[in-house]
């Protein structure tokens, strides 16, 4: 399907003062550390900073971002417009997820219409048409006791107890309202996707959808440095069998994308921005299908901040960094292939995740077997980056 990036405002609509911050793929040299500066995109690749993790985990990155010397490459519209697959000019830049070395993580169940769609799945054993069905009588036994429930909380803890004795307890209540939250690794270093590339949806998912999130950047030492945004790719069916197949349906090829860059925290942009970000989806198919919606951050049940705490600390530690998929409050459950059937990909699909403060993520849906596969990992990067003689500042600095 025909992509025209022309249509999307990657950047932010302040741009001008923002502290942007990526990387893309020069032809010949591989992947490189990248600065937005007034819509101009250049190469701060070096010694010190080889690496997105490297740059994150600096004392002050935003002062990196903003003067370190660099290499202009042209202007992010352009460079994301050469990056849609099966558009790529091979002899030109292209986008790549803005994050590399860091874990890949996620939390769930964050918003209480998402622990409702979690139940309704659950109870529904994967099945889309069951689920129409059950939507009505979850949302009127569950709805209205969930929001504005602080998890954790002895009115938490009340409502559990209630709920147990009614029988209607679930695993996805436990994380959803108990006192601790849902963490998983969606996706290993290196893996993700960027702007422009396809997302993957696997053949053995008839009922999926996207995600639309905000993604926290985080340092070694736990220090929330920036955001992006995300599609955390999700299997409906998959999960609803089973909460024990998350890895299934949660970590694919392709099924996690990132970006377009990530915006470093500064004096004009800073968690409260995040916490009060409104997340906006767009799906168009090829078969004339439109599907919109949106996110408001301010509407999640556990503070950013807290999810980051429950993911890095004194029992976990990521020595390369971390970036953490939100959750979304958005589930569609729009009827596409007919009554009752609710909504589910099909190839071909674009899908535009953007915010105002933090541009625009655009992809194209593929079953995974259509989209590149992951041949580049750490063992690659780390070869890429001792031919250009990058690497022995960073050992130092390490």
């Amino acid at each position: 399907m025909a992509s025209p990036s022309s249509s999307i405002p990657v950047l932010p609509s302040d741009f001008a003062h923002a502290t942007l911050v990526g990387r893309v793929d020069r032809p010949g040299r591989g992947p490189c550390v990248v600065a937005v500066r007034d819509g101009e995109v250049f190469d701060i690749t070096s010694h010190t900073t080889p690496t997105v993790s490297a740059l994150c985990a600096m004392p002050d990155p935003t002062w990196h971002a903003q003067h370190a010397a660099g290499e202009a490459l042209g202007t992010a519209e352009a460079i994301a417009a050469n990056s849609w697959e099966g558009a790529v000019d091979a002899s030109r830049p292209r986008l790549l997820a803005p994050v590399d070395l860091q874990a890949v993580k996620a939390a769930g169940v964050t918003f209480a219409v998402s622990l409702l769609e979690r139940v309704i799945e659950e109870q529904a054993r994967g099945d889309a048409r069951a689920a129409e069905a059950l939507r009505a009588e979850v949302e009127r036994t569950l709805g209205g006791e969930l929001r504005g429930l602080r998890p954790g909380s002895p009115q938490a803890q009340e409502l559990k107890r209630t709920l147990i004795a009614r029988g209607l307890w679930s695993q996805y209540l436990e994380v959803g309202i108990g006192p601790d939250p849902e963490v998983f690794t969606k996706a290993q270093p290196l893996s993700a996707v960027g702007f422009g590339a396809h997302v993957g949806v696997p053949p053995f998912s008839q009922w999926n959808n996207p995600e639309p999130e905000v993604v926290l950047v985080v340092d070694p030492r736990g220090r929330i440095v920036g955001a992006t945004l995300g599609n955390d790719v999700n299997l409906r069916d998959v999960e609803g069998r089973s909460a024990l197949l998350l890895g299934k349906a949660k970590d694919n090829n392709a099924s996690a994308a990132i970006g377009p860059f990530v915006r470093l925290f500064d004096r004009g942009f800073t968690l409260d921005d995040v916490r009060g970000t409104v997340v906006t989806l767009a799906v168009d198919g090829a078969d004339g299908f439109a599907l919109r919606g949106e996110s408001s951050l301010a509407r999640i049940s556990r503070d950013p901040a807290e999810l980051v705490a429950a993911t890095i600390g004194a029992t976990h530690q990521y020595p390369d960094g971390l970036c953490l998929y939100l959750g979304t409050m958005f589930a569609p459950t729009h009827d596409r292939d007919g009554a009752g059937k609710g909504f589910t990909h099909h190839p071909g699909d674009r899908v535009v995740i953007a915010a105002a403060r933090l541009g625009a993520l655009g992809n194209v849906v593929q079953p995974t077997a259509a989209c590149a596969p992951w041949t580049f990992g750490a063992g690659a990067l780390m070869r890429s980056l001792a031919r250009r003689g990058l690497l022995g500042g960073a050992e130092a600095a390490g």
